[in-house]
């Protein structure tokens, strides 16, 4: 834990190095100091066939944090803004670049790893 989900907009992949993204997202969620075991953390990137944004460029990225519940507001809005700058970072030219944190209930969070 943390799941760290990056939605795109289709084609950023042809134009972006979307697996250095995904480094550096990790990377920048590792550093905060946030988790207690970076190694347990997730990201993956897909893209968005469909969309429609209200302004121009057409062109965005969205990542949803999904972490195990109790963290503050602090530590939350340490990694919501850690990520973003790894987003300007890695896609200085996309229209829209947010993040959001979401919390997963521990008491019905199951998890099976190797």
């Amino acid at each position: 834990m943390p799941h760290i989900v990056i939605d795109y907009s289709e084609g950023l992949d042809e134009t972006h190095d979307l697996h250095a993204l995904c480094r550096s997202a990790f990377e920048a969620a590792a550093a905060t100091g946030v988790f207690a075991d970076p190694s347990a953390i997730k990201v993956r990137a897909r893209p968005c066939p469909y969309f429609l944004l209200g302004a121009d460029p057409q062109s965005f990225a969205h990542v949803d944090v999904h972490l195990l519940d109790g963290r503050s507001p602090e530590q939350k809005s340490t990694v919501t803004h850690a990520v973003l700058k790894a987003l300007e970072t890695h896609l200085p030219t996309v229209g829209s670049l947010t993040v959001d944190i979401h919390d997963i209930a521990r008491a019905s969070y199951a998890k099976r790893a190797l």
